[in-house]
């Protein structure tokens, strides 16, 4: 698509009435031109703006044929690919909500999904995945239709229908201009999908986002790259999954209002293959990848000799420097020699034409971000929540990149601190409420602000920094949210466990800190006939052996991100007279975790 030249672009958002009608203006510029690529075969095959829009238009028609009516809900299960994509601005074009829904969930978390939601269809990519849905499907009040994005094979199928994805998208130039018309009556406040994330009672909340919501978190981001980049050409390379918010209005919706190309990962273990293939010029990540490449760049490093590891130490020194506003014009030879030898030689590896890369989903590591801003790229780390569309704010050179932070807040995005300390957001991004829960949408939304259960503070640049969370809710290394309570309270189910505590705060996966039960534990001593010793029998590797077994039932019923991977012993239970229960019995969190730190942390070196 032809650069985008004109100064205050960004500005052109607000003119739109919503996400299809954004789409097809940026499909009628960009024509034939690439738009959606994927892997096929070992070659990148691209669908054409003119032809997603074709596609588009034909799946909301078909939809309307099927009987789908406006505001009726439509669940999409798949991996990320360019049909998610067209589906869900199929579904929207339709006047219908899109229901994301993790490929990872289990049959209950769909289950729980389709009938809070009320979702009359289902959109699945395969056999596997569908497998998985049907039972839900089967038991749910309201789906009766499921479009297979490939042959379902299914042989029976009861009370739904079952519909093929070619069938579907089969679309003309007249269906677009049909269609592009129909949806200009859509306006900013209809909802545009419902993204379900966990709440601190374990079932999932429906997160109503509206139009004008992700329209504002397109607006944002692209005043930042047209302001502190330039807006021209983008590339995007899409692996963190669409079903979670910070994808979906980062990594699709951003570029379809940049006009940008957008790739899809072959997955994280061809990621590497893939960036300098694609040579993406902006890329959506989460904090875990950049550990992980961080680690990969340092034993590269290490291999190639003496000269490349004082370069890196070097680099690391001034950026270390810079990060703490000392910097030294002694220091400027070096940056020049840096220029000349390592830092082409570490951008190349990302393709050699990445503007910025923005990390969000989960707090950022400060030492994270000065390790990849030493080494030439540009590190933005935004903040949000679902429940924001997600993103408040993020970084941009023009403040200054401190690392500690999440940058200001984005355009026409008010932030305030409360009294105890709590964030407060207000401005369009703001959701409608949780769908079908006005309780929990008054506790979190008064008098229009968002209380986001994050603590923090505005500094004298007007940067935001999250100092604490005032929510016990996990969100782990990829941004992904899971209940505590939830596992917690399943674990205790299982007569081994009297009490239990998970952790997994920006970390790979989730750990916990298990209490045996006594009873349960005198019966397993007097059958192994050995003297029952609270603490000696926790060093025991058969009742090791037997606790984990009650863990891995709990597990078969977690999706992956839930599962508790290790688990340590207590060295005594939770009480109120040694302050780790509240007097109504609820654990202190902050109390356990400061007293088994190291056992904690230990889980995640083994």
């Amino acid at each position: 698509m032809a650069a985008k030249k004109s100064q205050d672009r960004y500005l052109e958002f607000d003119n739109y009435s919503n996400l299809v009608s954004m789409f097809f203006a940026r499909a009628e510029e960009g024509g034939d031109e690439p738009f959606l690529s994927a892997k096929i075969d070992g070659e990148w095959r691209a669908t054409s703006w003119a032809e997603a829009a074709r596609q588009v238009s034909a799946l909301s028609k078909s939809l309307k044929k099927l009987g789908l009516k406006p505001g009726d809900r439509v669940m999409l299960v798949s991996e990320n690919r360019p049909e998610w994509c067209i589906a869900d601005l199929g579904i929207m074009a339709a006047q219908c909500i899109t229901v994301p829904t993790y490929v990872t969930n289990t049959p209950g978390d769909h289950q729980h999904i389709l009938d809070n939601s009320g979702a009359r269809a289902v959109i699945v990519s395969d056999q596997k995945l569908a497998q998985n849905l049907l039972p839900s499907i089967i038991s749910s009040a309201d789906a009766d239709i499921v479009i297979g994005l490939s042959d379902l094979r299914i042989g029976q199928s009861g009370e739904f229908s079952i519909h093929n994805w070619q069938d579907m998208v089969q679309g003309t130039d007249q269906d677009v201009a049909e269609v592009a018309g129909e949806v200009q009556t859509i306006t900013r406040d209809d909802t545009a999908c419902i993204i379900y994330t966990s709440g601190t009672g374990g079932k999932p909340r429906g997160v109503m986002q509206h139009h004008g919501a992700i329209l504002h978190n397109v607006k944002g981001p692209a005043e930042v790259i047209e302001n502190d980049f330039g807006w021209d050409d983008e590339v995007f390379l899409s692996f963190l999954p669409l079903s979670h918010a910070y994808e979906h209005s980062a990594g699709q919706f951003f570029p379809i209002g940049l006009g940008a190309q957008i790739f899809y990962s072959e997955g994280l273990e061809k990621l590497a293959s893939n960036i300098e293939e694609v040579r993406p010029t902006i890329m959506v990540v989460v904090p875990r990848l950049f550990e992980v490449l961080r680690q990969r760049l340092i034993k590269t490093v290490e291999k190639q000799g003496k000269m490349a590891n004082y370069l890196l130490g070097k680099a690391l020194t001034i950026g270390e420097r810079e990060a703490e506003g000392h910097k030294r014009k002694r220091d400027k030879p070096m940056e020049l020699f840096l220029n000349r030898t390592l830092r082409p030689k570490v951008q190349k590896r990302f393709g050699g034409r990445i503007k910025a890369m923005v990390s969000g989903g989960a707090p950022l590591n400060p030492d994270i971000g000065v390790f990849f801003q030493a080494l030439g790229l540009t590190l933005l780390q935004g903040y949000g929540q679902t429940e924001s569309g997600p993103i408040i704010a993020c970084n941009r050179p023009r403040t200054g990149l401190k690392m500690d932070t999440v940058g200001p807040p984005m355009i026409d995005t008010d932030v305030k601190i409360a009294e105890d300390g709590e964030i407060l957001v207000r401005g369009e991004l703001v959701m409608k409420g949780y769908w079908r829960n006005q309780p929990e949408t008054d506790r979190v939304i008064k008098d229009g602000w968002l209380h986001t259960g994050d603590i923090g503070l505005i500094d004298e640049a007007g940067r935001v920094a999250i100092t604490d969370r005032k929510k016990d809710l996990i969100v782990n290394d990829k941004g992904e949210n899971v209940a505590p309570q939830k596992l917690e309270g399943m674990l205790t189910l299982q007569p081994e466990i009297l009490q239990a505590m998970i952790v997994g705060d920006k970390r790979p996966y989730m750990v916990g800190l298990l209490v045996p039960d006594p009873e349960w534990a005198l019966e397993w001593s007097r059958q192994e006939g050995m003297a029952y010793d609270f603490l000696k029998l926790q060093a025991n590797p058969a009742f090791k052996s037997a606790m984990r077994e009650a863990v891995d039932r709990v597990n078969e019923n977690l999706s992956v991100t839930e599962k508790v991977r290790r688990f340590e012993f207590a060295d005594e239970p939770f009480a109120i007279e040694n302050e780790e229960l509240t007097p109504s019995m609820k654990i202190r969190r902050h109390v356990i975790r400061e007293r088994y730190a190291d056992r904690l942390s230990a889980l995640y070196k083994k």
